[in-house]
């Protein structure tokens, strides 16, 4: 008789895109896990590597020239994150003839029930399910060792600097806030209200746009030291300053920069980036919020079974709020909004971690 002890681990595969924030979150369930992993990592054709491919199994938006093989023996477990590797993923359950199971970080564009476990963080208006795992916060994190390295490297640039050391972190534009000259504006000089004495530094990022560079840059002429994000540029201060600064802004579009500062339990206040269209984005928000509340509002969605059926239909698909992510941070004094004093964080947030590994494990024994 075979004991629990000589079962085999289950298959299980780790399938990847290009986007190293999502990666970096299902490695990090992968490495707790402690099952055998065998990485998958996909590249897409030019018209995807920023285009979104029509949702379906299929690989056809897979370059295979550049991808892993995805073929048989098929996994027991396929564990990904994302849009595109979602949908190799659903070809490969297709392919398996419906065997292999499903592990999702985020919210699938269609078919909730093709998924065995997703992994939602607050952001995401997903319904309460047995297939929904409800977190507060996404599970990125800074590479701590690598922080550690670049804070010994920079220590000697960043000696003269007065303290308290200020770092404003600027993302970009994304849907549904506007990011624009305007916004950078405002956003420099309230950034230049909040701090009492001390200096200042900012730094750019890949998304953030030219207007949005050139008006701080303007606006904080001689009040701030400044990086001006290019690709590969060898001065990136952004890890330095993760380990060296006293405080930090960040911009309200960026989860992972809010996050990876939070997790180092720092002091931060996070700038609310206003929305695109005025009073029909305002609308639209409402409509949201009632077609799909949030976990934490489950009871609040007036219409949430119009919402459901309209998921079901492929008419509608759930709704994401960043703001969500403000406001669990201000919950749990890991931040405070822009203007207010900065807190004094006493701990690094709850490691959600372990509670996805043990919904993944009760799979396999259930």
């Amino acid at each position: 008789m075979t004991s629990v002890e000589d079962t085999p681990p289950p298959l299980f595969w780790l399938l990847l895109g290009d986007k190293l924030g999502d990666n970096a979150q299902a490695e990090i369930i992968a490495e707790r896990l402690g099952w055998p992993i065998e990485t998958r990592r996909l590249f897409f054709h030019e018209p995807y590597i920023y285009g979104k491919p029509r949702f379906k199994p299929s690989l056809y938006h897979v370059d295979p020239a550049r991808s892993d093989r995805l073929e048989a023996p098929w996994p027991d477990y396929i564990l990904t994150i994302g849009r595109r590797p979602s949908m190799a993923a659903l070809w490969v359950q297709a392919e398996s003839g419906g065997r292999t199971k499903l592990i999702l970080i985020g919210r699938p564009k269609r078919w909730l029930d093709r998924f065995s476990l997703i992994i939602a963080p607050a952001q995401y208006r997903l319904p309460n399910r047995d297939n929904v795992l409800h977190l507060d916060l996404p599970l990125m994190r800074g590479n701590r060792a690598a922080i550690a390295a670049a804070g010994e490297t920079w220590q000697a640039r960043l000696a003269d600097l007065p303290r308290p050391l200020t770092a404003l972190l600027v993302g970009g534009q994304t849907k549904p806030f506007l990011f624009d000259g305007p916004v950078a504006k405002d956003l420099a000089e309230r950034t230049l209200a909040q701090i009492d004495g001390g200096s200042l530094y900012v730094t750019t990022s890949r998304r953030t746009p030219a207007a949005v560079t050139d008006t701080l840059e303007q606006v904080m002429a001689g009040q701030a030291r400044f990086f001006r994000w290019a690709p590969d540029a060898p001065d990136n201060p952004y890890l330095a300053l993760l380990a060296l600064a006293d405080r930090f802004i960040v911009t309200g579009d960026s989860i992972s920069m809010m996050i990876e500062v939070a997790r180092l339990a720092k002091p931060l206040a996070i700038f609310d980036l206003p929305r695109q269209g005025g009073v029909v984005e305002r609308w639209r928000g409402a409509l949201e919020r009632q077609l799909h509340p949030t976990a934490a509002n489950s009871r609040g969605g007036t219409f949430q079974g119009i919402g459901n059926l309209l998921y079901r239909l492929g008419l509608a698909r759930y709704s994401r709020d960043l703001t969500e992510i403000h406001r669990v941070l201000y919950r749990r004094s890991s931040a405070v909004p822009l203007g207010q004093p900065f807190p004094t964080p006493t701990a690094s947030p709850t490691d959600e971690v372990d509670a996805v590994v043990g919904r993944i494990r009760a799979m396999e024994s259930g």
